[in-house]
């Protein structure tokens, strides 16, 4: 780590206040160019025990840059991992307030519920499906706290990987009841048809973005507990929504999630 502990407070204060505030930055490596990896984590899980010991709970984790379109997309080349927290969540059909983001944009993605812990090194694909309890739709509205959605890969793993609400909606299936390779996704934004993707999309199968964070995890020495809410990536690039702006997102065999934003 190049960063002592008072630094890596300041900056979790710093970028969860513009969360909270609906307010963008600029990324830290600006003022910080050498923190490393190790800093720019410690700076996410800084921000996770600031709203743990608010009362807030934990719902889940979530991993990004999944998908080649979204890895181009951002400029970077490896995927990355955050967490969600319950006040997060919004039901399918919901309403999600513009002003209390920055500039939100829209990720179609495949979440999995695990029933039994994982952990690596070693942890892979079949690992994660017979750990898997089901499979369910979501939509991650991502909203980077950052100027202009411009970032490097370590200022945005310290702002949890662009964290900010998620949709989930659709039928609960096991992970034998559908092909995940094939499983198409259509994004529907006001009726209109704007972007179309498969679960191969995330890493080549979506379970191979759980065994990888079970992975990363565990160089860290910690596990996917059983039981955990984990979603996978964006399968498409991500989609800038405003208000006024209705979204669907339809999942071959799994149904669809949908919201309004105002």
């Amino acid at each position: 780590m190049q960063l002592d502990q008072t630094t890596i407070e300041k900056l979790a204060v710093h970028l969860e206040t513009a969360e909270l505030e609906a307010r963008d930055v600029l990324k830290i490596t600006d003022e910080y160019p050498q923190m490393d990896w190790e800093d720019a984590y410690a700076i996410q899980y800084a921000i996770r025990e600031r709203k743990l010991a608010r009362g807030q709970k934990l719902a889940g984790l979530k991993m990004g840059l999944t998908s080649r379109a979204k890895m181009k997309q951002m400029g970077v080349e490896a995927p990355i991992f955050g967490f969600l927290m319950d006040y997060f969540s919004r039901p399918d059909g919901a309403e999600i307030a513009v002003k209390e983001l920055i500039h939100p944009k829209i990720e179609a993605e495949i979440a999995f519920v695990t029933k039994a812990p994982l952990k690596g090194p070693g942890c892979n694909i079949g690992h994660v499906l017979a750990a898997t309890d089901f499979i369910i739709p979501a939509v991650e509205i991502i909203d980077s706290r950052y100027r202009d959605f411009k970032f490097d890969l370590k200022s945005v793993i310290a702002d949890n990987c662009s964290s900010s609400r998620f949709v989930t909606g659709g039928r609960p299936r096991k992970v034998d009841e559908v092909d995940l390779k094939t499983l198409g996704i259509v994004i529907e934004k006001n009726g209109e048809v704007i972007a179309t993707g498969a679960g191969a999309a995330v890493l080549g199968h979506p379970a191979a973005s759980i065994a990888m964070l079970a992975n990363m995890l565990g160089e860290r020495g910690e596990e996917i507990p059983a039981g955990t809410f984990i979603m996978t990536g964006g399968a498409t690039e991500a989609y800038a929504v405003e208000a006024g702006d209705s979204v669907t997102v339809r999942y071959q065999d799994i149904g669809s999630v949908s919201m309004r934003f105002v």
